[in-house]
């Protein structure tokens, strides 16, 4: 009499373009992560910057700067969205996460909001930005 031989193996189904469906080994692999996108990322550096030399444990941008190892006139940038009106910040910093894609927001973009010292203004040219499409 012979005895069989069990073989275990995991596998699991992955579709391919228009619907097709192969089989993979293994398990599946988790869903590609959501991101949080960069502009809210760079919001809250500038907004913790900003605590460090109030603080006094940095000097000042510069150092920052230094330690960072970016540019002057690029911590600037990121520090100038520190200009903008506390709602625009506050909405900078909630916005949703994505998973792929181009970014909807760039520094660039706010860098001439956020050279407008009136926040009224800073609000018309926001929802201007933000309703385009």
């Amino acid at each position: 009499m012979t005895k069989g031989i069990t073989v275990e193996r995991q596998f699991h189904l992955h579709r391919r373009r228009r619907n097709v469906r192969q089989f993979r080994s293994g398990e599946r692999k988790p869903a590609v992560p959501m991101r949080t996108p960069r502009i809210s990322r760079l919001m809250a550096l500038a907004i913790r910057f900003d605590q460090l030399i109030c603080k006094g444990v940095v000097t000042d941008q510069a150092e920052l700067a230094r330690l960072g190892r970016v540019s002057r006139a690029r911590l600037t940038q990121i520090m100038n969205l520190l200009n903008l009106a506390p709602d625009i910040q506050e909405a900078l910093l909630h916005l949703p996460s994505q998973c792929h894609g181009r970014e909807l927001l760039s520094e660039r973009q706010l860098r001439p909001i956020a050279a407008k010292l009136n926040w009224i203004r800073q609000r018309q040219k926001w929802t201007t930005l933000i309703t385009r499409d």
